[in-house]
C-alpha cells in the first residue's frame, strides 16, 4: 500500500509536536480547575490567562481580556452573529461565507432579523463597493471572512470594515483559514470581533476563541456562570487552551517562512498538476493573490465525488469542492455563488498543503492524480503512469 499524501491541512492538520508538549503536564498531574482558589486552580489559571495572552498577539489584540476561548471556529462564529446583533437590525453576509455564518444568520432571520447576502466575484471576492449598495445601517452586523476556505480568496475586509463603520454597523471576520499563514492584526483589519480555530494552525481541535472589540455591545448566549467574563459560562479546558496558546506563539514567530513555504509547495503542485493533466482549471484566484496553502481545481468531464473516491484508493486525501454526500447533485454554495458553470462546478476538488507537507509529497501526489484521473477517464480500474 502506498504511504498516504495528505492534503486536507484546510479542514484539520496534526497537532505540532511542541504544541503537544506543552499541553502534556495539563491533561495528566496539573489537572487543576481555573475557576479554584486552591493552588492547583490557581496554577491552571495562570497557564489559561497565559495562553489567552499568547492568542491574543497572534491577533495583535492589546488587551487579552478581549478574548474568550471557544469550542471552535464554529462557535466562536455563532456567538459573534448572536451576542452582537441586534433586534431590528440586519445581518449581513457575503454570500460565501463558512456555513457556521450562513446557517447562523438564517437561524436568526428564523426569529425577526433579517438576513441579507452580498454578492461575490467570479473570484469569490467581495466587490468594496457592496456594503454601501447593500444599504447597511446602524443596528446591523456584517461578517465576511478574511480567507474563503474553499478557493484561498483574500476578502477586502479593512475596506468592508470601514464602508460598515460608516454606516453605524458592526463587523465581524471568520479569520479561521487566515490564523498561522496570513497575517491577521485586528486594528489593521478594523473589524468589532475575529474567530480563530487552533486546529488550523497547529493546535488541538476542540478550542477556538472569539476576540471582542473593547465596547462592543455584546449580549452573551449563554448563562449559567462567571467563566470567561461573564461572556461564556463553562469550565474551559485548560490542557486545549495551553495548546492553543502555544500553537499561536509559534505560528507568530514562524509566519514568514510558514508563508513562504506553503506558497512554494502550493505553486508547486499547481504547476505539476498541470503538467500532467488536461483540463484542469484552477478555480479562485491565480496565485499570489490566495491563501498560500490552497488550490481548488476542476478535472474536465469528471464528477468531484468520483475523483475523490479515486484518490483516497491512490492514497492522496483532497477534499470535494461539490456536495456529493448521498448521490446530491447540488454544487459548493461557494462556486455557485462564484457563477462557475454546474459542469465545472461539479468536477472541482480543494487541495491544501500544511506545514508537514514536503516537496516529494507534492511530486508524488501528481503522479497519482495523473493516474486517477486517467483511470476515470479511460475507464480503466488503474491508470498506469505514460
Amino acid at each position: 500500500m502506498p504511504q498516504r499524501i495528505y492534503l486536507d491541512h484546510a479542514a484539520t492538520g496534526p497537532v505540532d509536536p511542541r504544541v503537544f508538549e506543552a499541553m502534556r503536564p495539563w491533561l495528566s498531574e496539573r489537572f487543576g480547575n481555573a475557576a479554584a482558589v486552591h493552588r492547583r486552580g490557581q496554577e491552571a489559571r495562570a497557564a489559561l490567562e497565559a495562553a489567552r495572552a499568547q492568542v491574543a498577539a497572534l491577533i495583535g489584540a492589546g488587551d487579552p481580556a478581549d478574548l474568550i476561548f471557544t469550542s471552535g471556529g464554529t462557535e466562536a462564529n455563532q456567538l459573534a452573529l448572536v451576542g452582537l446583533s441586534r433586534p431590528g437590525g440586519a445581518v449581513v453576509t457575503s454570500a460565501v461565507e463558512h456555513a457556521s455564518v450562513l446557517e447562523a444568520a438564517r437561524a436568526l432571520a428564523s426569529l425577526g432579523r433579517v438576513h441579507r447576502q452580498l454578492p461575490v466575484t467570479s473570484l469569490a471576492l467581495v466587490p468594496k463597493e457592496a456594503v454601501d449598495e447593500a444599504g447597511v445601517g446602524p443596528g446591523d452586523l456584517v461578517s465576511v471572512m478574511l480567507v474563503q476556505n474553499e478557493v484561498g480568496s483574500i476578502e477586502p475586509v479593512r475596506a468592508i470594515a470601514d464602508a460598515a463603520h460608516r454606516r453605524g454597523a458592526l463587523v465581524h471576520t471568520d479569520a479561521v483559514q487566515a490564523a498561522g499563514s496570513w497575517p491577521v492584526d485586528v486594528a489593521e483589519l478594523g473589524v468589532d470581533a475575529l474567530s480563530l480555530s487552533a486546529h488550523k494552525f497547529g493546535g488541538p481541535q476542540g478550542v477556538g476563541a472569539l476576540w471582542i472589540r473593547p465596547g462592543a455591545p455584546f449580549a452573551p448566549l449563554f448563562a449559567g456562570g462567571a467563566h470567561e467574563r461573564g461572556r461564556r459560562p463553562g469550565t474551559v479546558p485548560v490542557a486545549l487552551a495551553v495548546g492553543m496558546g502555544e500553537a499561536a506563539r509559534l505560528a507568530r514567530i514562524e509566519l514568514p517562512e510558514r508563508a513562504f513555504r506553503l506558497s512554494r509547495l502550493r505553486d508547486r503542485l499547481l504547476r505539476e498538476v498541470r503538467s500532467r493533466v488536461r483540463g484542469v482549471e484552477l478555480n479562485g484566484p491565480e496565485p499570489p493573490e490566495r491563501s498560500p496553502g490552497n488550490l481548488n481545481l476542476s478535472f474536465e468531464g469528471i464528477a468531484a465525488g468520483i475523483l475523490l473516491v479515486r484518490l483516497d484508493l491512490e492514497g492522496v486525501e483532497a477534499s470535494a469542492g461539490a456536495a456529493c454526500a448521498s448521490g446530491s447533485t447540488d454544487v459548493s454554495h461557494v462556486l455557485r455563488a462564484m457563477g462557475l458553470p454546474p459542469g465545472r462546478a461539479q468536477s472541482a476538488l480543494r487541495f491544501t498543503v500544511g506545514t508537514t507537507t514536503r516537496p516529494r509529497d507534492i511530486d508524488e501526489a501528481a503522479r497519482r492524480i495523473r493516474r486517477a484521473v486517467a483511470g476515470i477517464r479511460e475507464g480503466r480500474g488503474v491508470a498506469r503512469e505514460a
